[in-house]
């Protein structure tokens, strides 16, 4: 029988919200067996880039990543994002260790080609090594893994942190039963912006496209959800969107991808 994973992402403004990170850090830390975080960070590194005199752009929820925002993005998400979670974790008792994914050489990717959309210094990931990965938690480490993977070449790329998320659990699931866990502000994905209380609990693919194409589902949340389903398409067991009270207590209001 397989170990079981946890596979959690935290993202949204709960990276940069020090007592909800705290709650959400110290449920993290509560689940039993093994488990990898992976953090965003975009508002901190969005934030930085303006102090910085830089115009971030966005678009359709992905950030256009040239090389001063690069800078900004390592500056941000593998350096003060990072190592404030992994030191707030260890005082949690979980023995966190902080990577990018040129670290141990953990996930490799490949600048996206340019096509409609010039996205820059952007990953897409290539390779997940899984025996890195393994052999940390056979160590009882706990990764936690940034939004900057690299090409093995030197150049280091920004790559989504939901997708890496979403590419850590597919490549774990042939070691482990992973289930993934997208815990951001909300209680799941939701009808409307505008009622917190109005949770989807349940969605499939086809439910999906038909609100993305009527815009009840836009901006960040479709990257998320095409990780997700891509995730469960290929063996991850469950995958969760919600926030952390879904991490705590199982009859919480969450969205479960079916």
């Amino acid at each position: 029988m397989k170990q079981n994973l946890h596979v959690v992402k935290v993202g949204g403004h709960l990276v940069n919200d020090p007592e909800a990170l705290d709650q959400v850090l110290t449920a993290f830390a509560s689940l039993d067996g093994a488990k990898i975080l992976v953090h965003g960070g975009g508002r901190h590194a969005t934030e930085l880039a303006k102090s910085l005199g830089l115009t971030p752009k966005m678009i359709e929820g992905r950030r256009i990543t040239d090389p001063a925002m690069l800078d900004v993005a390592v500056m941000s998400y593998a350096g003060l994002s990072n190592k404030k979670i992994t030191a707030a974790l260890q005082r949690l008792g979980v023995n966190a260790l902080g990577l990018s994914g040129a670290d141990g050489n953990c996930i490799q990717s490949l600048k996206r080609p340019v096509s409609d959309i010039d996205y820059g210094l952007v990953g897409d990931i290539s390779h997940i090594n899984t025996s890195v990965f393994s052999s940390l938690i056979r160590e009882g480490l706990v990764p936690v893994l940034c939004a900057i993977t690299h090409d093995k070449k030197g150049q280091l790329l920004n790559t989504n942190a939901d997708t890496i998320a979403a590419k850590v659990a597919i490549a774990m699931n042939v070691i482990f039963d992973v289930r993934l866990f997208y815990c951001f502000e909300h209680a799941g994905v939701l009808h409307d912006i505008s009622n917190p209380t109005d949770v989807i609990s349940s969605l499939t693919e086809i439910q999906m496209n038909d609100l993305i194409d009527n815009q009840v589902i836009h901006q960040g949340m479709v990257p998320k959800l095409h990780n997700g389903f891509d995730a469960l398409k290929n063996g991850v067991a469950d995958v969760i969107i919600s926030n952390v009270d879904a991490m705590i207590t199982i009859n919480a209001p969450k969205t479960v991808l079916k």
